[in-house]
């Protein structure tokens, strides 16, 4: 059988999606070695790069490695401030007051068309003439 090819050496390795936060100036790096590339003759994504620095950083010994992550700064972590006009600043500042948490069940609202089937499908109650009493 021509198929017959070991499984776990024809396995890939699982990717792992992720996000981070990077100032501009490295971020605009990117495309610059981006371009270097192409005037090389190689088409690079920006994962590769990444990649391709990584194993840069493996291949130091200790003292460059440590050298190397001294020269990075510490950023805030999670998602950038969005840039607004100074305008928008003061406005920015007013505290705000969240509301309580909404419940978890929804309030019992009968939709209008349904009381309306209902109230055709039954039909209407007979009025009867109560029984006069003799005088």
């Amino acid at each position: 059988m021509a198929h017959a090819v070991d499984k776990n050496a024809a396995k890939k390795p699982k990717l792992v999606r992720d996000s981070f936060t990077i100032p501009k100036n490295e971020f605009a790096a990117i495309d610059a070695l981006k371009a270097r590339a192409i005037s090389l003759g190689l088409s690079v994504k920006k994962s590769e790069l990444l990649r391709a620095g990584l194993m840069v950083l493996q291949g130091l010994n200790d003292a460059a490695y440590k050298a190397a992550l001294a020269a990075v700064p510490t950023l805030k972590t999670g998602r950038p401030a969005s840039e607004k006009p100074a305008e928008a600043e003061p406005a920015k500042r007013k505290a705000v007051v969240k509301p309580a948490a909404k419940p978890a069940v929804k309030p019992a609202v009968k939709p209008a068309a349904k009381p309306a089937a209902k109230a055709a499908a039954k039909p209407a109650p007979r009025k009867t003439a109560a029984p006069r009493k003799a005088a």
